[in-house]
C-alpha cells in the first residue's frame, strides 16, 4: 500500500486550511497515494479560539474535506474540532474517503509542560480503527504517543497500522522524546506506526505561539520492527512510502509480544519479599 504523510502548517483560517488539504491530497493522488494523513488541528491550529470553529463531523468543513476526498478518490485523515460538552471541544481526528466515514475523539488529554488541554477539550472514550483496501488501521493524537496501551488494543482490534496525529510541542528534549516514542510503540503493538506532525512555524519565519503546541515537523513512517522508513525535518513537505502490511503477521511470528503480555492487577499495599537470603 502506498501511503502518504502531509506534514503541513495549519492557521487560524479553517478555509485557507481547506486550501492546504486540497494542495497536498492532490499531490498525494497524483503520486499513487491510496491514503493521505494529515495532522492534528488541521482545521485550526493552536494557539488560537477553538471554540467558534467546532463543528459536528456532518458541518460544512467535514463535508468539504469528503467532498475533496471523494472527487480525488483518496483516504484522508487529518485533525479537526467538534463540539463537547458546554464550551468545550473534542480534539477529533476525521477518516473519510471510499467507503470510509470514521472519527477518532482524543483519549489523553495534554495536561503536560505547562499546557492544560482538558480546560478547554472534552476526552475521547474509546479506541477506533478502520479499514482501507483490506489493511486494518488504528487512530491516536499526539499525547496519546506516550500511552502503549491504546496502540495495544488497537492492534488487537487487528490494527496493522496504527497513525499518530500531532501538533507536538517544542521544548527541551522533546523532539529526542516524539522520534523516540514513534519508535517504541511501532515495538509494542508490532504495527507500522505513520506519526504525521504539524510542521515548525519558525522555518516559515513565524514567532512562537507562546505555550501552544504549534509543532516540530519530524513526522515520520517507522516498521513494525522500529526501523524508520522515512523522516521529515521541521518545513511544510509531502513523503510518499510503501508500505507491506503482510509483514505485519511474520514479525508477530517472530515477536509475539502480544501474545505473550501479561496483565498485571495492582494491589493497595505493597508487596515486600521476607526473604533475607
Amino acid at each position: 500500500m502506498r501511503l502518504a504523510v502531509a506534514q503541513i502548517i495549519s492557521g487560524a483560517d479553517p478555509t485557507a486550511n481547506l486550501d492546504l488539504v486540497r494542495e497536498y491530497a492532490a499531490q498525494a493522488k497524483t503520486a499513487g497515494a491510496a491514503l493521505v494523513v494529515f495532522p492534528e488541528a488541521v482545521m485550526r491550529a493552536f494557539g488560537h479560539s477553538l471554540a467558534d470553529v467546532a463543528e459536528p463531523l456532518d458541518g460544512p468543513w467535514a463535508e468539504e474535506v469528503r467532498r475533496i476526498a471523494k472527487e480525488l478518490n483518496i483516504a484522508i485523515v487529518l485533525g479537526m474540532f467538534t463540539p463537547g460538552q458546554g464550551s468545550r471541544v473534542r480534539n477529533t481526528l476525521l477518516v473519510t474517503g471510499p467507503g470510509i466515514d470514521a472519527s477518532y475523539d482524543k483519549v489523553h488529554l495534554f495536561d503536560a509542560f505547562g499546557f492544560t488541554e482538558s480546560e478547554t477539550v472534552d476526552a475521547g472514550e474509546r479506541p477506533v480503527t478502520f479499514e482501507l483496501h483490506g489493511t486494518v488501521f488504528g487512530l491516536a493524537t499526539c499525547y496519546d504517543v506516550r500511552f502503549p496501551a491504546l496502540f495495544s488494543a488497537n492492534a488487537r482490534a487487528g490494527a496493522q497500522v496504527n497513525i499518530v496525529c500531532a501538533s507536538w510541542g517544542a521544548g527541551e528534549g522533546k523532539a529526542e522524546q516524539w522520534d523516540l516514542l514513534v519508535r517504541a510503540r511501532a515495538l509494542d503493538s508490532t504495527t507500522f506506526v505513520v506519526a504525521c506532525g504539524q510542521g515548525d512555524p519558525e522555518t516559515m519565519g513565524a514567532e512562537p505561539a507562546g505555550a501552544a503546541p504549534t509543532g516540530i515537523g519530524r513526522s515520520a513512517v517507522i516498521s513494525p520492527l522500529g526501523s524508520t522508513l522515512a523522516k521529515l525535518e521541521g518545513e511544510p513537505e509531502l513523503v510518499v512510502v510503501d508500505i507491506d502490511p503482510s509483514l505485519v503477521n511474520d514479525v508477530r511470528t517472530k515477536i509475539p509480544v502480544l501474545a505473550n503480555a501479561r496483565q498485571f492487577q495492582v494491589s493497595a499495599e505493597p508487596s515486600l519479599s521476607t526473604d533475607t537470603k
